[in-house]
Order: C-alpha cells, then structure tokens, then sequence
C-alpha cells in the first residue's frame, strides 16, 4: 500500500508530528511519520489475513459438509479452467474430470457472490439429496478463491431447449419432453418445500437454473439466494432477489414464503409451452412481456395463440397443453394464498386432482392493494430486483 492511499488527512499527521514534537526534528518526524504507515499497514493486512481465516474455519464447522478440494486439485481437474461450459451474474463454470466422474466446476467472482450466498449454498445443498437437484459434490474455500463443484449435466440448462432463436441449433423438445421437464421441476421444488426438515425457498426458479442429464431428466440448481423457513414460521422477510420477470408479485413487501417458487414455476411452465423468453424485448411492445399477454389471451378466449409455433407436435397436444396452461395460470395468482402447493402441483401432472378452476385471470401486480397492502405502486411494471442474479 502506497502512502497516497492513506488519504491527506493522515499524511497531515507528520505536520502535527512536528508541532507537538518539535525536538525531534525533520528527520525524526519523518521516521515516526513511516513508523505509523508501517504499524497502520501491518494492522491492515493482519486484519485482512484474520478475516480470511475466520471465513474458512467457519467453513470447517458446518456440520455434514460435502467434500473439500483444494484450488490446486480444481485446477488440475479443469486443465487450468480450460473448457467454459457457460457464464453468469456470479461467475463461471467449467467442465472438468476428477477420477473416473466429470464435473462442473463454478468459479465465483470476488464481486459477485458474496461469502453469505457461498455459505448458504454450501449449507443448503450440500445437507438435501434428491434425484430432481442437481448434486453437490464439494466446494472450495481456500483464500480468496470459492468454488462450488456439481455433477455434470451433459444438456446443459434447459433455456437452450425452449427458446426458439436462429443461432440456436438445439432441435425442438416435444410435448412429453416438456410435460416430463414440468414435472420434474415440480418434484423438486415440492421436495424443498414440504419434505425438508426446514422448507426452502429455491428464489430464482428459472430455464437458466434448470439443467439437464443425457435423458432430458431435470434438475434445479444454483442454491446461493435461497431461504431456510422454519416450519413454525409462515414467512420470512428478506431483500429482494432473484431475476425480473420471474418475480413474484409480493416482493414488493419483501415478505416472502416458499410460495414466490410457485410463481416463478408458473412463468417457467408458461415459457417451455410457449418456447419464447418471459421477457422478449426484441418483440413487439404489446408482446414483450409473456405473462402479461397470457392475462390478454385468456380473457379474449385465444389461449391457442400461445403455444410453441414452431413444434408441430405441440400442435398435435394441443388439449393438454391448454390443460397444463390452466396450471400454471393456478400458480401465477397475484394472491400467494390462492396458488397450490407443490404437492397439489404434482396430483394435477399425475390425474389425481384438476386445476383449480375459480382463478382471478390478472396475474401482473399493478398495484399493492391487489396482494393485500395498501397504497398504490402506480406502476405495471414487473418488480425491479436490487439483488439480480444473471443466467448461469
């Protein structure tokens, strides 16, 4: 550390010096002066070291802890990070090899995911199993560097399947692949929310954080923005996160249950049967946003005008996909209370159960009173994340 970044206020300490100590002279002002820089620099870096440290023990103390590598090994199983399977808001991940098993490794950036989203993404993952999440096998918290490492997924994240663009040479998924993907997602998410010890809230439930094995068989990742809730509890305030367009509409009260998953789900569904982006921006201005032209469609009776163009098989479905677009309208409702449960989710993939069919048809939040709060937002916009995570 320069002197300079020490700021003038505390280069004018080698002024006082010499007033209060004027025996000392230029010379022996000058050598207390760089005696201070030098206690001042040390105490830094002390500081830093402890901070460091205090970061991995604390690592260490979490209880059922997946396997700990060390940057060297990761290094070694990547080539040196050679091969990028893909990058996001908090870093990137690339594939690897360790022992007779391919990896994915995620590289987190130093500004991007902080030590309370690593924590928390450790913790959650690394102490659930089940066949729909993606598996942690292990992590790496060695100086500044953390790392997360995951099974491979060789399909990668199921946004490259749904959207329909001219650079994108993945053939079109048809209906019992998509119906087998909702499912799947379903399961997953009914696991966090109802069979854990304590119920989690996924909070950024999107195609991106869906991956995918050789078989088209899904998996929900990326755990670093969820939320443990006590089972006691029926909330949890916290700050908004998560990603436009799969936001809830109560994030504008901050006070969230496992319920924001449901909507997110909703959108989700919405996107794999209509094979377009929530949000499109290089649409027209009245397409551009999905879920606001589903409201549209389903109030003029066109809800046939939103499936996949491009699929001739979802042509051929098109009674069940109308069906599971009854769904998902279930789970967008602007009143949390009013959308399913995971749970009610699955017995209405599996036949056991019908879609509720009593639903409010508005499903983009223009106003707080239309989720239980009063005063107006004045606005019809989707809410602004202040916390936004960015396809990984």
């Amino acid at each position: 550390m320069g002197i300079s970044g020490l700021g003038p206020g505390f280069l004018g300490f080698g002024h006082w010096i010499r007033v209060l100590c004027p025996e000392l002279g230029s010379i022996g002002s000058l050598i207390v002066f760089f005696g201070f820089v030098t206690f001042f620099a040390y105490k830094l870096r002390k500081q830093r070291h402890q901070e460091m440290h205090e970061g991995d023990e604390e690592f260490g103390e979490l209880p059922g802890m997946p396997t700990r590598f060390t940057f060297q090994q990761l290094q070694e199983a990547t080539d040196q990070f050679r091969h990028k399977l893909g990058e996001g808001g908090f870093g990137s991940v690339f594939v690897g090899q360790y022992g007779e098993e391919r990896i994915a490794v995620k590289r987190l950036d130093r500004a991007g995911q902080g030590k309370r989203e690593f924590l928390a993404e450790v913790q959650i993952i690394g102490s659930i199993h089940h066949i729909h999440l993606v598996r942690l096998i292990g992590f790496c918290a060695e100086k500044s560097h953390r790392l997360l490492v995951y099974e491979y997924m060789p399909k990668g994240s199921l946004d490259r399947w749904i959207y329909y663009s001219h650079g994108n040479d993945a053939p079109f998924l048809d209906w019992q692949t998509r119906r087998k993907v909702i499912s799947h997602i379903a399961k997953g998410l009914c696991y966090l929310h109802e069979e854990c010890m304590k119920r989690i809230a996924h909070l950024d439930v999107k195609p991106q954080n869906i991956l995918l094995d050789e078989n088209f068989n899904a998996k929900i990742s990326d755990f670093g923005l969820s939320k443990l809730i006590d089972r006691d509890k029926s909330q949890v305030i916290t700050r908004m996160r998560g990603t436009p367009g799969y936001l809830a509409p109560e994030w504008l009260t901050s006070q969230i249950t496992e319920k924001a998953d449901v909507y997110s789900f909703g959108v989700v569904v919405m996107e794999i049967i209509s094979g377009r982006k929530n949000l499109d921006t290089s649409r027209s201005e009245e397409s551009i946003h999905l879920i606001t032209l589903l409201e549209e469609k389903v109030k003029s009776d066109e809800l046939e005008d939103l499936i996949d163009k491009y699929s001739s098989d979802m042509q051929v479905h098109k009674q069940e996909v109308l069906e599971m677009m009854r769904l998902a309208m279930w789970c967008l409702q602007i009143d949390s209370k009013r959308r399913p449960q995971m749970s009610d989710v699955i017995k209405v993939l599996e036949g056991h159960m019908n879609a509720e069919s009593k639903i409010d048809h508005n499903f983009v939040a223009t106003s707080k009173t239309m989720f239980g709060i009063a005063e107006n937002t004045g606005s019809s916009d989707p809410p602004q994340a202040s916390h936004l995570s960015g396809p990984r």
